[in-house]
C-alpha cells in the first residue's frame, strides 16, 4: 500500500513541470505553428489561373480565442472555400487541436509573386489561469506566375468544364405560333463567375430571339469554385414553319493537359410540328351576281382593260406577275380577316407575316409585327385583340401615313407622326 502510494506521488511530482508549462506565460515555438502550403502543380501558373493554398494551425494548448489575420495578398483574387475547419489529431500520443483553411488564388499579375505571413492571433491561459495574447505567424511563400498567351477570344483557364443545352421542349415539335425556352448551362471548376466568358449572341436568319438576363453562381467546394452561368433564349420561328439557330463557340484553356480547346454547340433547328400546322386556307367561294348579261360582260370588259393596263405599264412589254402579285395580296388579306374574326393568334401572326412579305418594306408594319411578337412570346398568357390587330395591320396595308398604334399595351409610332 506504501509502495502505490509513493508511486503515484511520483507520477504527480512528474506531472506538474508539464501542467505548469502548458499554462505558463513562456510559450514554447512548437506548441502552437502555422504553416501555409501552396497545391503542387505539373507546370507554371498562367494568369488568372487557380492556385489552391492551405493554412495549417497546430497548437498544442488551449486557446480561448483566436482570429486569423490573412495578408494583403497583393497581384491576387482570391475566395476562401468555406468555413476554417477546426479538428483534433494525435501528436507524440497526445491529443492536440488542428485549424484548416482553404483558399482559392487567382493571380492577377506575372513574374515571382510573394504571399506574405499570415498571422494568427491567440488568448491563451497562464499559470494562473489569466488571458494573455500571443501571435504566431507563417513563413512568407513565392509563386512564380507566366504571363496570358495570347489566344483568339476570351482567355478562359479551368481544371474541368462541362457544358449543357436544354429545351423547355421538343425545339422540332412547337405548337403553330409558339415558342420554346433554351438554356445553356456552364458550369467551371477553377474559375470566379467574372471570369466565364461573356453570353454571346444567338442568331439566326429566320427566328425572332428574345435573350433574358444572364444568372451567375459559385459553388464553393474542397478542389475549389464552381462557377455556374445559364444563358437563356426565347425562341421562335418567323417564316411559319422552321428556323436554324447558328452554332454557339468559345475557347477555353484546360489546366489539367495544359492545352487550349473549345467548346463548340453545333447549330439547332427549331420548327413546328407538322401534325400541328393547320391546313391551307382554302380559297373563298365565287359569289353568284344577279347581274344580267349585260352586266357581266361590262364587268368582264373593264376587268380585262384593268389587267391590260397591269400588263402594259412601265414596261411596254407583256407581264402577269403584277396581276399575279395583287391575287396573292388579296388572299392573304382574306386570310389575315379570317383568323382575326375566328380569333386564331397563330393563323393572324402567319397571316399577317405573309402579307408583310409580299409588300414593300414599310416600318409601320414591321413595328406592328415586332409588338404583336411580344404580346405573344413576352407573356405567359399571351392576351392579343385580333380584330383590333386586323384593323391597325390593314390601315398600315392601306395607307403609308400611320398614327401612334398601340398593340398590347405597347406604342408603335408609325411614319406620320414622331
Amino acid at each position: 500500500m506504501v509502495a502505490a502510494l509513493r508511486f503515484l506521488l511520483l507520477l504527480v511530482w512528474l506531472g506538474l513541470p508539464m501542467v505548469a508549462g502548458a499554462q505558463s506565460r513562456t510559450v514554447d515555438p512548437d506548441d502552437l505553428t502555422l504553416t501555409v502550403t501552396l497545391e503542387p502543380l505539373p507546370a507554371t501558373p498562367f494568369q488568372q489561373e487557380m492556385v489552391l493554398l492551405t493554412i495549417h494551425g497546430v497548437y498544442k494548448r488551449h486557446v480561448t480565442r483566436e482570429a486569423l489575420e490573412q495578408p494583403d495578398l497583393a497581384g491576387f483574387n482570391w475566395m476562401q472555400l468555406g468555413q476554417d475547419h477546426w479538428f483534433e489529431s494525435m501528436v507524440d500520443g497526445k491529443t492536440v487541436k488542428n485549424m484548416r483553411r482553404r483558399m482559392a488564388l487567382f493571380p492577377d499579375a506575372a513574374g515571382r509573386l510573394v504571399i506574405g505571413p499570415f498571422r494568427h492571433h491567440l488568448t491563451l491561459l497562464d499559470e494562473s489561469n489569466a488571458w494573455f495574447e500571443h501571435t504566431i505567424a507563417s513563413e512568407p511563400v513565392a509563386l512564380d506566375v507566366d504571363p496570358a498567351p495570347q489566344v483568339e477570344g476570351w482567355w478562359f483557364p479551368v481544371r474541368r468544364l462541362e457544358v449543357s443545352d436544354d429545351w423547355s421542349n421538343a425545339p422540332d415539335q412547337l405548337d403553330p405560333g409558339g415558342g420554346v425556352l433554351r438554356v445553356v448551362r456552364v458550369s467551371a471548376l477553377g474559375a470566379s463567375p467574372d471570369m466565364l466568358p461573356p453570353m454571346p449572341e444567338l442568331t439566326s436568319p429566320s427566328a425572332l430571339i428574345f435573350a433574358h438576363p444572364e444568372k451567375r453562381l459559385v459553388d464553393l467546394t474542397s478542389q475549389g469554385p464552381v462557377a455556374i452561368a445559364y444563358w437563356r433564349w426565347t425562341v421562335a420561328p418567323t417564316n411559319g414553319r422552321s428556323a436554324i439557330l447558328e452554332p454557339i463557340e468559345f475557347p477555353y484553356f484546360d489546366t489539367v493537359t495544359r492545352q487550349m480547346r473549345k467548346v463548340v454547340i453545333t447549330p439547332q433547328r427549331v420548327a413546328y410540328g407538322e401534325a400541328a400546322l393547320p391546313p391551307p386556307a382554302p380559297e373563298p367561294p365565287p359569289r353568284r351576281s344577279s347581274l344580267g348579261a349585260l352586266g357581266l360582260g361590262a364587268i368582264g370588259l373593264g376587268g380585262f382593260l384593268a389587267a391590260l393596263a397591269l400588263l402594259w405599264r412601265g414596261q411596254g412589254r407583256l407581264s402577269v406577275a403584277p396581276l399575279r402579285a395583287a391575287l396573292d395580296r388579296r388572299r392573304a388579306l382574306w386570310r389575315l380577316d379570317r383568323a382575326a374574326w375566328r380569333g386564331d393568334i397563330a393563323g393572324l401572326r402567319r397571316s399577317a407575316r405573309d402579307l408583310d412579305r409580299k409588300l414593300p418594306p414599310d416600318p409601320a408594319r414591321r413595328a406592328l409585327l415586332e409588338d404583336l411578337d411580344r404580346a405573344i412570346f413576352g407573356a405567359a398568357e399571351p392576351a392579343v385583340d385580333t380584330r383590333q390587330f386586323r384593323r391597325r395591320f390593314r390601315a398600315c396595308v392601306n395607307r403609308r401615313d400611320t398614327a401612334v398604334l398601340p398593340v398590347h399595351g405597347h406604342a408603335v409610332a408609325g411614319p406620320g407622326k414622331t
